[in-house]
């Protein structure tokens, strides 16, 4: 009897080993999957970056039109994110000569874009740096999960940095992906643009075509929306 005891206390002993090991085993291999999903998260969100970094740049070099100096600060539609050509977005409908600062994943506040300081405050100081005798300012759809708060901060950083400057800004379209979004952010920016005194372009009530990801313009996107843009600014600044 006593020798089965002992060996019974081994047994259960041993049952308790390769518990212990299989179970840390099992912690292990899930702790590494977190880290890797996380690496490449975070490897996915730097390449991500740099190449919107990129597109901004290649969108820059590719000056349209000639005649007055316009400036468009934007997002990903001012950037041309989609097309085969960007410099076959929205802003080559504008006349003049247009210089193009866009940014995709950018917006008023700050934090719209995980990629650093590109909101459109962040970089407008950039983009005056050859003058401009109109500044065009694009977007709101990348400000849609962003606290009032901060769009409004935002908008006043950016209203300070254009001070003197002839602005127009151009409010959100109800691209699919967002449209519920719209609404709320095209009242929110009709209203800081009164309160600064600008000139606000709404476009929620345009129809165009989409991308197969319901947020970005198609080539004949661009050219409905450029040419609505282009026609509300002569408009209101014909001079």
């Amino acid at each position: 009897m006593v020798h089965r005891g002992v060996a019974g206390q081994g047994s259960l002993r041993s049952v308790r080993r390769r518990t212990f090991v299989v179970g840390a085993l099992f912690v292990f291999v899930v702790v590494s999957v977190l880290v890797l999903h996380v690496a490449d998260r975070s490897s996915a969100g730097v390449d991500r970056c740099d190449r919107f970094t990129a597109d901004s740049a290649t969108r820059a070099s590719e000056v349209t039109g000639s005649g007055r100096h316009v400036v468009v600060i934007g997002d990903s539609w001012s950037a041309g994110l989609g097309l085969e050509r960007s410099a076959g977005s929205w802003p080559s409908r504008l006349p003049g000569t247009v210089h193009v600062a866009g940014f995709s994943g950018s917006g008023f506040s700050e934090h719209a874009s995980d990629c650093g300081s590109v909101s459109f405050a962040d970089r407008a100081p950039a983009a005056l740096r050859g003058g401009a005798d109109l500044v065009v300012v694009e977007g709101g759809l990348n400000d849609f999960n962003q606290p009032d708060a901060d769009i409004r901060s935002g908008f006043a950083r950016l209203m300070r940095t254009l001070k003197g400057e002839r602005v127009v800004i151009v409010g959100p379209a109800s691209a699919p992906a967002r449209a519920s979004a719209v609404r709320h952010l095209d009242a929110l920016l009709a209203s800081l643009a009164r309160k600064y005194d600008v000139s606000y372009v709404r476009t929620s009530g345009l129809h165009l075509p989409y991308l197969d990801d319901h947020l970005h313009l198609t080539p004949a996107g661009h050219e409905a929306f450029g040419d609505y843009v282009a026609g509300q600014i002569a408009a209101r600044h014909d001079d």
